[in-house]
C-alpha cells in the first residue's frame, strides 16, 4: 500500500482532509515519503538548530507543480507520530517560494484536538504562530545555502481552491 495513492483524501472535502504526517512537531529530522515504496525515509537532519513548529505532512491523492503531493501543516497541542492519518480542518495557506519555485503549504488544525478544532480561519491564529511559521520556513535551509521566501498567508477559501486544484492535477497525472 502506498499512502499517497491508496489513502482517501477524506470524506468531508474541502472542509476537512486526511493529512498523513511525515514529521512530528518539535523534530529536526526531515522525513519524507518514498514515492515508489510508500515507506517513510529520512532525507536529512535539518542543518540549522531549528525544529518543525507544527506537524508536517501531505494530503493523499493530490499533486503539485513540484511533482509531490500537496504539503500540509497540522496544528495540534501534541506531536503526531509519523505516518498517522489525521483528519485536519483547512484554515489557510502559506504561499511560498522554495529556491524560486512555488511550494504552497496548507495550514490546518487537527479536527479532533479540542484545543484547536474551534479555529475556522487562519486570521484566528495568534500573530506569533504565523511569525514562527514564516521564520522557520525562511531560515531552516539557510545553512544549506538555499533560499525560501514566504510570500504571504491566505485565507481558508483560497486554501480550499488550491486543494481542489491539486486533486484535479492528481487525477490528470495518474488517471
Amino acid at each position: 500500500m502506498n499512502p499517497w495513492h491508496d489513502v482517501s483524501p477524506g470524506d468531508n472535502l474541502p472542509i476537512t482532509v486526511n493529512a498523513i504526517i511525515e514529521i512530528p512537531k518539535n523534530n529536526r529530522a526531515k522525513y519524507e515519503l518514498d514515492k515508489e515504496s510508500g515507506l517513510l525515509k529520512m532525507d536529512r537532519v535539518i542543518y540549522s538548530s531549528m525544529y518543525y513548529p507544527h506537524n508536517y505532512g501531505f494530503i493523499p491523492q493530490t499533486y503539485c507543480d513540484d511533482d509531490d503531493p500537496l504539503d500540509i501543516l497540522v496544528i495540534s497541542q501534541i506531536p503526531i507520530v509519523s505516518m498517522c492519518i489525521v483528519e485536519a480542518k483547512i484554515i489557510g495557506v502559506m504561499r511560498m517560494l522554495d529556491q524560486g519555485e512555488a511550494d504552497d503549504k496548507i495550514i490546518a488544525v487537527a479536527e479532533h484536538d479540542k484545543s484547536v478544532s474551534h479555529i475556522e480561519n487562519i486570521e484566528e491564529l495568534p500573530e506569533h504562530t504565523l511569525n514562527e511559521l514564516k521564520n522557520f520556513f525562511e531560515d531552516y535551509k539557510k545553512l544549506e545555502d538555499k533560499e525560501v521566501v514566504v510570500e504571504r498567508f491566505q485565507n481558508r477559501k483560497l486554501a480550499q481552491e488550491i486543494f481542489q486544484q491539486s486533486i484535479e492535477d492528481y487525477k490528470n497525472k495518474f488517471s
